[in-house]
């Protein structure tokens, strides 16, 4: 089909030309952009943190009048500390327990880093995470190079001071970053915050996932450094590890142990991230439950605006068969198909169409490079951009499918009489 007289016909209406494929290009911009970002946040959502997820419960437990300001007092912690895991490992619906600060995804950030050397610079960043020998067992974490902590390496220590453990065990993803040629076991290293004396690395996980789960990089989201320590603050963390379908029970029988064990203690009763004893779907749950809403929310205004566009391409290419249906008439009389008329209006809304993709193109690649720099997003891949451009281009065809079969069902002899 010549497509010269569509294009004259299109510069007469040049305001209503130039709005439809502004319209597309806007939409082609922000729904590319806004799927990307609903696969980042779903990716994100459904990744696998490396530990046991289905049989783990988190407590939550405090007691407003221990102090930590003398070393009886801190060995007394201790003691409360090893009498509730004694407890705890007892219970019929238990498997494992011990003690700690923090979980995956629990977004109680404890976060530190590691260096080669004790007088380098920056370093390695990475959540550290309170552990005994029963850690690794009790997150069902895969233990691939080296050993776990013996209980004789196992030492109490509060928040406060210098952490300079004899020992780490690291995730293979903050070995590999800190050890180039993955040879990471056996070294040496400092922790960051004025370590003077080396830690050891005696063991690598392969895989588990930090507290933090609001956040984009890789080294904070998997770099992991487990220290041998027990918490020794009023208030702590338990991670029990549940034995095979018996999760409930111990949700149970675990506060219940606790409290007999220490009735002055407070376990929180409250709903969501203030409840004490959370299973790890909950944890999982409330820690992306703004992902989840973002991601809802992205798809509702992109199918708002893709039912808007398609919308604006049906009005206007109404409004134009009917300022042409004296036009169509004639061409009908003058032995133009049906199948004429049909195709000269799809090519019509094609070459609109065309114009706003290309221009869309450029505008979505334009807003990602914008919110890297804002907003540390990832670029966005070409292939997002391939789809917005087929999906836009189908949508804008469709669209004019109505109008155009409606212009093409024109009878010559009814054209020629509403002149």
């Amino acid at each position: 089909m010549n497509v010269h007289p569509v294009i004259a016909a299109l510069r007469k209406h040049k305001t209503g030309t130039v709005l439809i494929a502004l319209q597309i290009a806007l939409t082609l911009a922000i729904v590319c952009n806004a799927f990307f970002v609903v696969g980042e946040r779903l990716e994100k959502v459904h990744r696998v943190t490396g530990i046991d997820e289905r049989d783990i419960l988190f407590v939550s437990t405090s007691h407003a009048g221990l102090s930590t300001s003398t070393d009886s007092d801190k060995a007394r912690i201790d003691a409360d500390v090893q009498s509730d895991l004694q407890a705890l490992r007892k219970l019929p619906d238990v498997a494992d327990a011990y003690e700690t600060e923090t979980l995956s995804l629990s977004n109680n950030n404890w976060g530190l880093g590691l260096k080669k050397t004790a007088d380098a610079r920056g370093g390695v960043p990475g959540n550290i995470v309170f552990s005994d020998e029963h850690a690794i067992p009790t997150l069902g974490v895969k233990l691939i190079a080296g050993r776990n902590f013996n209980s004789d390496e196992v030492t109490p220590h509060t928040l406060l001071g210098v952490v300079e453990p004899p020992a780490v065990i690291l995730t293979k993803h903050m070995a590999d970053e800190l050890f180039r040629a993955g040879d990471a076991l056996g070294k040496q290293v400092y922790m960051v915050g004025g370590a003077t004396k080396p830690s050891t690395i005696i063991g690598i996980v392969d895989k588990m996932e930090s507290a933090s789960s609001q956040t984009n990089s890789d080294s904070i989201a998997w770099n992991c450094i487990l220290l041998p320590f027990h918490m020794t603050e009023s208030q702590r963390f338990y991670v029990v590890r549940a034995k095979p379908g018996r999760l409930e029970a111990a949700a149970k029988s675990v506060p219940a142990a606790l409290y007999a064990q220490d009735p002055l203690r407070v376990i929180p009763d409250g709903p969501g991230e203030n409840a004490g004893v959370r299973t790890f779907a909950q944890i999982r749950e409330q820690a992306y439950k703004g992902d989840v809403a973002l991601a809802q929310l992205m798809i509702a205004i992109s199918m708002i605006l893709l039912a808007v566009t398609a919308a604006g391409i049906v009005g206007l290419t109404s409004f134009w068969v009917g300022q042409r249906h004296r036009q169509i008439g004639v061409r009908r009389a003058l032995g133009a198909t049906r199948h004429d008329i049909l195709q000269y209006f799809l090519v019509e809304n094609a070459l609109i169409s065309i114009g706003g993709v290309v221009l869309g193109a450029a505008l979505a690649i334009g807003f990602n490079l914008w919110m890297v720099t804002e907003f540390e997003m990832h670029r966005l891949p070409v292939t997002y951009v391939l789809c917005g451009v087929v999906l836009l281009l189908l949508l804008g065809q469709t669209a004019v499918l109505g109008p155009a079969i409606r212009a093409s069902s024109v009878a010559p002899i009814e054209a020629t009489r509403s002149a």
